[in-house]
């Protein structure tokens, strides 16, 4: 019986938080981008082969602009320097469009999205990349967030090496800020 009165009281407990909750909730009403806005982002990124074997360490920056509430298309430029098996220290570039899908309106908004473009590297051939991405933004300002976003990018030299090499890719992920404006 001790049980039931104590479940009755944190029920109780909580409906009564549910108003405090959803005031909290609107005080956010105002927050992230509308239609027309653009977007401004950087981030550290690190990258690794599909097995983890190879990486290395570098910036992303995006410039976008909001077809609507939650959809963002933009470009992307990467640069990253990393060390692999062989010893030798490497550089890579991207250069990519991406269009992503916001879900929500509050503080926190999850994302999908998808990329398409170049990487470009100093010790081995450049490749056409497309890839898809997912992530996340918090907005800590009406205009500021802070953003975390992993992305597979399937590498390719050809439309039949695009459908050969679809397990042959590399992860790239950040973490950074940005604003909208």
């Amino acid at each position: 019986m001790k049980t039931f009165k104590k479940l009755s009281l944190a029920v109780c407990v909580s409906a009564l938080l549910v108003p405090t909750l959803s005031q909290a909730q609107g005080n956010y009403q105002g927050v992230g981008p509308k239609e027309g806005d653009r977007e401004f982002s950087i981030s550290g990124s690190g990258e690794s082969d599909k097995n983890f074997d190879n990486g290395g360490m570098g910036l992303s920056g995006d410039m976008g602009w909001y077809i609507n509430d939650q959809t963002v298309a933009g470009v992307r430029q990467s640069v990253a320097w990393g060390a692999v098996d062989n010893g030798n220290d490497n550089w890579s570039g991207g250069t990519r469009g991406y269009i992503d899908y916001h879900f929500g309106q509050n503080q926190f908004r999850p994302f999908v999205g998808a990329n398409l473009g170049v990487k470009y590297y100093n010790h081995a051939k450049n490749t056409g990349v497309a890839g898809l991405e997912l992530g996340a933004k918090y907005y800590v300002l009406p205009s500021t967030f802070v953003q975390a976003r992993a992305e597979y990018g399937f590498l390719f030299d050809s439309k039949n090496s695009a459908q050969d090499n679809s397990s042959n890719g590399s992860w790239e992920y950040t973490v950074g800020m940005g604003y909208n404006f």
